[in-house]
């Protein structure tokens, strides 16, 4: 017979619990769902209105190209537009580089 017991019983170890998966595929869809709408939805919607208002460019709308350069379109092609920035100087810009379109007069009012 042993002075000092040396035996030691183990606890059974638990098992992972059932709802530990759903738990995950719950947490993973929240994400997902706050990427779709904190990053995804916003852009999209942005692009949809920037594509917007390059199809609806016309002569004579006053716009603001990206660069911020200001002035008035004078023709209106393809994939360009002429922007006459001052009374002799004419630049042509790409359609997808106009930033807004500003109301009329705004040039007047510059001056």
């Amino acid at each position: 017979m042993s002075l000092f017991e040396t035996t030691a019983f183990a606890a059974e170890a638990a098992g992972p619990g059932a709802d530990a998966g759903i738990i995950n595929l719950i947490m993973l869809a929240g994400f997902v769902l706050i990427f779709y709408f904190l990053l995804i939805r916003p852009q999209n919607k942005r692009r949809k209105e920037h594509q917007e208002l390059v199809s609806s460019l016309n002569k004579g709308d006053e716009v603001v190209t990206a660069g911020g350069v200001v002035g008035t379109i004078t023709k209106v092609e393809d994939d360009f537009v002429k922007v006459q920035v001052s009374d002799q100087v004419e630049m042509r810009v790409q359609k997808s580089a106009v930033g807004a379109t500003l109301p009329k007069g705004t040039l007047k009012s510059l001056d």
